[in-house]
């Protein structure tokens, strides 16, 4: 299997490519409005999430000249769930992302990483840091905190289907309403992060857009051990220009660890989003700006 014959679908093509095990990696390619300014941008979305929480912002950043590649990693949106749970880790999904690159031909790239995908941002430093160009790490960095944590173990993998769109934009906002406090009556925002994190079952029934599996990874978790420390992973991508964007509300990302950061990295861009959890969506007008500001200065 490879990246050829896409499928081109509202603004980008479908990408379908094997990982280095032969399971099948889906991804959204929004070609550049030419002519081309900088290097391809690829997005990684975060635990629960998938290519579709970039479908505001990757047209934007398409426009701007720039290919952007978002892909669902494994287990998420229309890629294939991996058989053995174990490999449900940063340093997978890492090798997952290379092999995309290699299949669609890009050599190096600038990375925008929403939690999750900012981990694996940093693990792919490690492995191959001539792949990266630049990277935005979007509320995550090398300490994450034990409430927030604590919080995403509590509900990932338990969201049970619901029976219509209504209902699944009502379940998410139970889980993620502490984090857009200022949209908490907003039922069109709601309907939308339904739709983004949501799928259809053959049943008619709703169900989160992830193998529940992937919970496997906070089965050990214990919210009295403190969080381990990534630094050594972050000192390999500060070697590169860098954006830390935090939500001001996150218990995940905080300050504190952004002073850390800076400590490693005194050119570290940053930040913060007013009035908004983990994690920011990058269209705020705080986020979205510092996006523009950094893209207009990195390759």
């Amino acid at each position: 299997m490879d990246a050829g014959a896409p499928q081109f679908i509202g603004g980008y093509e479908e990408r379908v490519v094997a990982t280095v095990d032969g399971l099948v990696l889906y991804a959204r390619d929004y070609p550049p409005l030419l002519p081309e300014t900088g290097l391809p941008v690829i997005c990684l979305h975060g635990l629960t999430r998938n290519s579709r929480d970039f479908e505001v912002v990757a047209p934007r950043i398409a426009a701007l000249g720039r290919r952007v590649v978002a892909p669902d990693m494994r287990g998420r949106g229309k890629s294939a769930n991996d058989p053995d749970p174990a490999h449900y880790v940063p340093a997978v999904y890492a090798q997952d992302v290379l092999k995309l690159m290699d299949a669609l031909e890009i050599p190096r790239a600038v990375f925008i990483g929403t939690s999750m995908g900012g981990l694996i941002t940093m693990v792919l430093a490690t492995m191959a840091p001539d792949r990266i160009a630049a990277t935005v790490l979007n509320d995550v960095g090398p300490r994450l905190n034990a409430a927030g944590l604590a919080r995403i173990a509590t509900y990932v993998g338990r969201t049970q289907p619901a029976s219509s769109w209504a209902e699944a934009a009502e379940a998410v906002r139970a889980v993620n309403g502490h984090a857009y406090p200022e949209r908490l009556d907003d039922q069109q925002f709601w309907l939308a992060f339904a739709r983004r994190t949501f799928r259809a079952r053959e049943d008619g029934l709703l169900e989160t857009d992830y193998d529940p599996h992937i919970a496997l990874a906070f089965a050990d978790f214990d919210a009295d051990a403190p969080p381990p420390d990534l630094s050594p992973l972050f000192a390999a991508l500060a070697q590169k220009p860098m954006l830390s964007i935090r939500g001001g509300l996150s218990d995940l990302f905080g300050e504190a660890t952004v002073e850390t950061m800076r400590a490693l990295k005194p050119d570290l861009q940053t930040v913060t989003v007013p009035n908004i959890g983990h994690a920011p969506m990058l269209d705020e007008p705080e986020a979205w700006d510092a996006v523009l500001d950094f893209l207009a200065k990195v390759e």
